[in-house]
């Protein structure tokens, strides 16, 4: 099992306990890739999400898309070569995804791709470079909405090796979230912001096409100070965003609370309870779905449609005005409530075993 950076353990982790109840049938491994290298991610991060440590630690670190692919490519080989499994499982769609498929693929060693099928059409996104590359070479599909099925279906994969499993994403937060709720988390920094506000909103931004371009990120902090006179606004800051922040001159005015960076738990903390998120982010868009939190995603497209046309979500670009317009409809009462989607139930990763005991034979 493939890991590059830190939201693709949190997929991988429902699939480690799954394939812990199956001992009988199951030995795995767990590389990671080091595409992203977190301080955060100590042992208590891996106690949290209830999974081992890494057998396998590639250390590939930053530089250009190139470079870091590259460097992931040989070092998996290497162990591919050593330990000759018998599938490669992946998740989404960073560079270790794509590198690790081409290595295994090469190696005539099956690979599996959990979260396929998602499409945005747009190809100025890496990843979805990678997920096109990925799902051209994959074996079996595990999809998490019905976007997923079609796209690959359309795409010319064959029927009987895409499997709708439901979104091992959503395992994890239903299992994190679980834990939230026992007070199994000890204290958590977000306890205290949480306590200077009866009623707030959650902020994350980090795209390169929202944050880097100061004539956007200007128009977004329009509508952001604008809605902060009606709802506080929490925002846990991306080193890129915050870097930017200062850079362009951008003054989000007093009602916009910066903070740093969150773990994941601390951030779950935070936004359970927010009236509503406003985010470019895909993971988010589909938790906020999960959990009913009404989402507001700045961007001209998304490859979760399911969390727009079933979910929470609503879709609103970058203009001030109609950003501005969604949050108030949700101050209302006027916003989306939507459901979960179908198999979005937390045993996503039971079905993804079930399937790889049958076609590993």
């Amino acid at each position: 099992m493939v890991a590059g950076a830190r939201p693709n353990f949190m997929k991988i982790a429902p699939i480690v306990r799954a394939l812990d109840a199956r001992q009988d049938r199951f030995t795995y491994r767990i590389v990671h890739t080091g595409q992203h290298y977190d301080h955060e991610m100590s042992d208590v991060f891996f106690e949290e999400l209830g999974i081992p440590k890494p057998d396998f630690h590639l250390e590939a670190g930053g530089g250009s898309h190139a470079t870091q692919t590259a460097k992931i490519m040989v070092g998996f080989e290497e162990i591919c070569q050593r330990d000759q499994p018998d599938c490669v499982l992946v998740v989404g769609d960073v560079n270790s995804t794509l590198a690790c498929s081409i290595v295994a693929k090469k190696l005539h060693i099956p690979v599996a791709h959990v979260e396929a099928g998602l499409r945005s059409g747009d190809l100025r996104m890496p990843e979805e470079i990678n997920r096109l590359v990925t799902d051209a070479i994959t074996d079996w599909f595990f999809v998490t909405e019905p976007s997923g099925r079609e796209h690959l279906l359309q795409e010319g994969k064959a029927p009987d090796v895409v499997y709708d499993v439901g979104h091992v994403m959503v395992d994890n937060l239903l299992f994190q979230y679980a834990q939230l709720q026992q007070g199994q988390c000890g204290e958590l920094s977000s306890n205290s912001i949480k306590q200077q506000f009866s009623r707030y909103g959650v902020i994350t931004l980090h795209r390169p096409s929202n944050v880097d371009d100061p004539a956007t990120f200007a128009k977004l902090a329009q509508a952001l100070v604008k809605a902060s006179q009606d709802l506080p606004l929490i925002f846990p800051v991306h080193p890129r965003t915050r870097a930017n922040l200062e850079k362009f001159g951008i003054d989000l005015g007093s009602n916009v609370l910066l903070t740093k960076p969150l773990s994941y738990m601390d951030f779950l903390n935070l936004w359970k309870d927010a009236v509503v998120v406003v985010t470019d982010s895909g993971g988010l868009q589909e938790e906020t779905t999960a959990l009913g939190i009404p989402c507001i995603t700045v961007r001209e497209n998304t490859e979760r449609p399911v969390t727009v046309d079933e979910g929470t979500n609503t879709l609103v670009g970058t203009d001030p005005v109609a950003i501005y317009s969604a949050i108030s409809a949700v101050l209302r009462g006027d916003g989306k409530h939507g459901r979960r989607p179908a198999l979005w139930d937390g045993k996503a990763a039971e079905r993804i075993v079930s399937v790889l005991d049958k076609v590993l034979g």
